[in-house]
């Protein structure tokens, strides 16, 4: 069997651990060829690739990024690839295509399987906001570095009597901001699923003053947005991608707050640190158990599937269902946040 890989997509921890699975699997078990297209779809459209042997995957399961490069493919170049998708496949010789990416990835390779290309997706995301998953790899790792930030923030932010509003990646799903703002004992969490009033912000750090509290810190997802009229927010434009594009929620929060209380209040925006650098244990094992199924899956015929975690175990779910609707975080999760503070 040849198998093609490629990653799409924004970059996160472990996606070299799923090439390297694959290819181990696959040479290994069953004696494959694995050829690698370089930054993702734009490759398997243009013809760039390379063949990944053992040794071109020695010493990768714990490095960052991508050895092969990504990049967002505009809808129009998708649209041909689907038209082209049989040509494609025969051009390359290749019996199955293994994308690894995040919703948009996992939408495209939707729609290439519905075409005809054999597809067996992983699903990637820092975000951990694809459905019919229980985790996706690089989100652990996210955590570990917006927790780590906030646990260090905290320090300064007491010694200068400060309000720090630190901003973590989510543009659509607040898991990020949920879990690390849990893990840091943040003051505050605020989520794209549901609009936050800065009046309550206030109202708690002057609470926590008033104990003799010097400081706080606020947790705030990318995409979450102020309730309407409780401050001066707009929203950004949409790219050629189809995202919005964010106008800055933690310096916006910041500004505001320090325009209320009157205190020195910071925005620290953590960006892509959080996409980079050494992916944690359980990434690099989750990443690589679904490097090992996408394989065997491949070897059983499935097509337009995709590899899942369901509790422990990994399992095959469609990569329709898969990409019908974000996961976001639910209003239970969200109470027992609060329950902390």
């Amino acid at each position: 069997m040849r198998i093609g890989i490629l990653t799409a997509g924004g970059d996160c921890p472990g996606l070299n651990a799923v090439i390297r699975s694959v290819v181990h699997r696959a040479i290994s078990q069953y004696d494959d060829e694995v050829i690698g297209f370089e930054d993702g779809y734009e490759g398997l459209l243009d013809g760039r690739y390379r063949t990944l042997d053992l040794d071109a995957v020695s010493g990768i399961l714990a490095r960052g990024g991508t050895i092969l490069g990504s990049s967002r493919l505009p809808r129009a170049r998708l649209q041909e690839a689907c038209r082209e998708v049989r040509e494609t496949a025969n051009r390359f010789g290749i019996d199955v295509l293994i994308p690894i990416g995040g919703e948009g990835t996992l939408t495209a390779a939707s729609m290439l399987a519905e075409a005809g290309m054999p597809i067996v997706g992983v699903p990637k995301t820092i975000d951990n906001d694809i459905s019919s998953t229980d985790r996706t790899f690089g989100f652990d790792t996210a955590v570990t570095v917006a927790t780590e930030a906030m646990d260090r923030l905290k320090t300064t932010a007491e010694s200068h009597q400060r309000v720090m509003v630190v901003e973590v990646m989510g543009r659509h799903a607040g898991w990020i901001a949920l879990e690390s703002g849990m893990a840091a004992g943040a003051h505050g969490i605020c989520l794209p699923e549901r609009p936050f009033d800065p009046a309550d912000l206030v109202e708690m750090v002057q609470a926590r003053f008033a104990r003799g509290k010097k400081f706080a810190v606020i947790c705030v997802a990318e995409g979450a947005h102020p309730a309407e009229g409780s401050m001066d927010y707009r929203k950004g434009e949409i790219d050629q991608y189809g995202h919005e594009r964010f106008q800055g929620i933690g310096t916006a929060l910041a500004r505001e707050l320090e325009r209320r209380l009157g205190k020195e209040a910071r925005p620290v925006i953590l960006g892509h640190v959080q996409r980079g650098g050494t992916p944690t244990a359980y990434d690099r094992v989750l990443a690589t158990r679904f490097g090992w199924h996408a394989v065997e899956a491949a070897h059983r015929g499935v097509s337009g599937m995709m590899t899942s975690l369901r509790g422990t175990e990994i399992v095959m779910v469609p990569l329709a269902e898969a990409t019908a609707e974000l996961k976001h975080v639910p209003k239970s999760r969200m109470e027992e946040a609060e329950s902390v503070f």
